[in-house]
C-alpha cells in the first residue's frame, strides 16, 4: 500500500497516526509506508488495504 492509500482510507494523517498509535509528525516523515506498520494497517482495516508482499530471493 501507499502511504496516500493509507491516509485516503483513513481520512487524514491525524486519524492515521491515532489508529496506529504514533504522532502525526511520524506519519508525515515516511516516504513510504513501513512494511511493519503494512502489516498493522491491513489488520486494523480488516484486509481493507494489503501489506504489500516482499518477493523473497533464492
Amino acid at each position: 500500500m501507499t502511504k496516500t492509500q493509507a491516509i485516503e482510507h483513513f481520512g487524514s494523517v491525524s486519524a492515521l497516526a491515532k489508529a496506529l498509535g504514533v504522532t502525526y509528525e511520524a506519519v508525515r516523515q515516511w516516504e513510504y509506508v513501513p512494511e511493519l506498520r503494512q502489516y498493522q494497517i491491513e489488520r486494523i482495516t480488516l484486509g481493507a488495504l494489503k501489506a504489500e508482499q516482499k518477493s523473497q530471493a533464492a
